[in-house]
């Protein structure tokens, strides 16, 4: 199985570390937000992956370069002007090939089994989410959850936590350059019964401001 690492975000909230720095490179614990995915996922077995590129995107490669440090092989997928997430998938299907593949976003810290979701069978799903229970700042959450298959029902609802198995075909809708974000393709699919999914309840983190990256570099102290 290949590996997709989502890494063109501008980072808007954590300007202005993200005016000099791409937002996978923002470091916690001493090293990349990025390169603790890259070495998850080869200790998991992982042996190619993909990472998307934009803003500051020539940085990500220099810091990173072929992979073969974290023993992987890696192929760059750049976009001119950012794609959103469904149209930066779309744009790298060409490198990531017709399986179902391991989509990580990197701007979150994340401990769960990579190994694990490596055997997950997609069947006739489009997709099998990770989901976490809602942070302070996501009460709401995105998707609920039953018998392992999500859903959009009222309650219990949980958070996506921005790890996921996917087919090639959820992104199939989205022409190759075209903008386009993957939430409402998530929600169509689960709509149709089409999501698969597990809970986490270890250690997770979206590092979407300065207070997050905040938070992750004192668990990242205090645990490591």
């Amino acid at each position: 199985m290949k590996a997709m690492l989502l890494a063109a975000g501008r980072g808007e909230r954590l300007r202005p570390l993200t005016d000099a720095v791409p937002k996978a490179l923002v470091e916690a614990g001493g090293k990349p937000l990025i390169a603790w995915h890259l070495e998850r996922l080869a200790r998991a077995g992982i042996r190619e992956a993909v990472i998307n590129v934009s803003h500051l995107g020539e940085r990500i490669g220099e810091r990173i370069g072929d992979g073969a440090r974290f023993g992987l092989r890696l192929h760059y997928s750049h976009e001119r002007e950012r794609l959103e997430t469904a149209g930066g998938i779309a744009n790298a299907l060409g490198l990531l090939g017709d399986a179902p593949f391991l989509l990580v976003n990197a701007d979150v810290y994340c401990e769960c089994d990579f190994s694990g979701l490596m055997k997950v069978q997609l069947g006739g799903q489009l997709a099998h989410l990770v989901l976490v229970p809602n942070p302070a700042h996501r009460p709401q959450g995105d998707f609920s959850l039953a018998r392992g298959k999500v859903g959009s029902d009222a309650a219990p609802r949980y958070t996506y936590a921005g790890v996921a198995v996917m087919a090639p075909a959820l992104v199939h809708p989205v022409k190759r350059g075209e903008k386009a974000p993957l939430a409402p393709l998530l929600y169509d699919a689960a709509a149709r019964g089409l999501l698969g999914g597990e809970l986490y309840e270890g250690p997770w983190q979206d590092v979407g401001t300065v207070e997050r990256l905040a938070e992750l570099e004192k668990y990242l102290r205090e645990n490591r």
